[in-house]
């Protein structure tokens, strides 16, 4: 019985924290799920993204699920194209927009010159890609945060073709 007290304490602290802890768990993947809708013109239940770090940066891939879908493969090559040209300005509101202004990396990001990053769009046959590169480690590392906190938030999907081509994160 001399332990009744501590276990009460121990109880009553408990349960004290345990709503503050809910309070700042991470935002659920539904909330993103739907951040992200309003933003990006496709489907995101009709395409798989990845997000593959590298040396240099990093390749963020959006493809659509079925190859056939000419329609979001379209939407999907407009949005990244803007996308890209956007990052070319250091215009990242897309980004605050879907994951709002303290997402890891971007705030440094937004300090890079317009040449210190390179934002490399290109279509693909079944979606788009943009490729980030960069020569400076403080970028890099940036890009890494970014990459690492869109992957928590959205998910990277396995795509079987894609990994072929990223065995090693040499560019």
């Amino acid at each position: 019985m001399k332990n009744y007290p501590l276990i009460l304490v121990s109880l009553l602290l408990f349960s004290t924290t345990a709503p503050a802890l809910e309070k700042t768990a991470p935002k659920p993947i539904d909330e993103v799920h739907q951040r992200v809708q309003q933003v990006v013109p496709y489907t995101l239940d009709q395409v798989r993204q990845t997000f593959t770090k590298t040396v240099h940066g990093g390749i963020q891939h959006v493809i659509a699920k079925s190859a056939d879908d000419t329609r979001q493969i379209k939407l999907i090559q407009a949005h990244l194209s803007e996308i890209a040209n956007q990052f070319r300005k250091d215009d990242f509101s897309v980004t605050e927009r879907m994951h709002g202004a303290d997402m890891p990396g971007l705030a440094r990001l937004k300090t890079a010159k317009t040449d210190d990053i390179k934002f490399e769009y290109k279509a693909l046959e079944n979606g788009a890609q943009i490729h980030y590169s960069t020569e400076y480690p403080q970028f890099v590392q940036a890009l890494h945060e970014w990459f690492d906190a869109q992957i928590s938030e959205h998910g990277s999907d396995e795509i079987p073709e894609h990994v072929k081509h990223h065995l090693t994160p040499a560019e």
